[in-house]
């Protein structure tokens, strides 16, 4: 599909199966679709998603709570993140999503209507959780010069440091002089090449840990 108006004529035969009487360049409305008994459908007709089509559709939302966007189905590896995110984004905004095929058959991926939010609550502990671990502010809402710091960085940063001013020590001593309860498991999984296992419990600072500790200095220290 090269033009809007090859949407035309797929989204019209799509609500006229439903039972509207449609017309083409309504006023400023691209499509519109009226029924007996039925509020008015708005319908923004575009050759892709972008910015303009949202604002577009909204100012409609003025005319009627009955507005949908049609666009053509997305190709490509990415089809299924973008009619997701875009789904979701309709949905916030009140409004449908129509996608056509390039045989014209129309997909309906949203109905329009008031947004009602579930809060994902795994989520939100997670978000907390992160929060909470973080010391300090090392991120200022971006990534550093180095990249993001985590608090699961934080806490391996620790305890290479525990383990350059110390030596040698064992796992449960690294967490009782951090404070970080997983030390264990960090070093253990090793996951930044920072740790050497000396003995059963027992590990010991690589080079790379010490590297690690000059190239994110001050990056653990709230």
């Amino acid at each position: 599909m090269t033009r809007e108006r090859d949407l035309y004529a797929p989204v019209k035969a799509w609500l006229e199966a439903l039972g509207y009487a449609v017309k083409g360049e309504v006023g400023a409305a691209d499509l519109v679709a009226c029924r007996d008994g039925a509020p008015a459908v708005v319908v923004e007709l575009k050759l892709g998603l972008s910015l303009r089509l949202y604002h577009q559709a909204v100012a409609r939302l003025a005319l009627t709570d009955h507005v949908y966007i049609a666009v053509p189905a997305p190709k490509g590896r990415t089809a299924r993140r973008i009619l997701a995110e875009n789904t979701r984004l309709c949905r916030r905004l009140g409004l449908g999503f129509l996608t056509v095929r390039p045989d014209g058959k129309v997909d309906l991926r949203c109905d329009p209507g008031p947004y009602v939010p579930r809060r994902n609550r795994k989520a939100e502990a997670k978000l907390l959780g992160d929060f909470a671990r973080l010391r300090g502010d090392p991120n200022d809402g971006g990534a550093t010069r180095h990249g993001l710091v985590t608090g699961y960085r934080q806490d391996a940063l620790a305890c290479a440091a525990h383990l350059a001013e110390a030596g040698e020590a064992r796992a449960r001593d690294v967490a009782a002089a951090t404070g970080v309860a997983g030390a264990r498991r960090i070093m253990s999984d090793n996951h930044y090449g920072w740790f050497v296992r000396v003995s059963r419990g027992v590990y010991g600072i690589s080079d790379t840990g010490r590297a690690g500790l000059v190239h994110w200095a001050g990056s653990w220290e709230g």
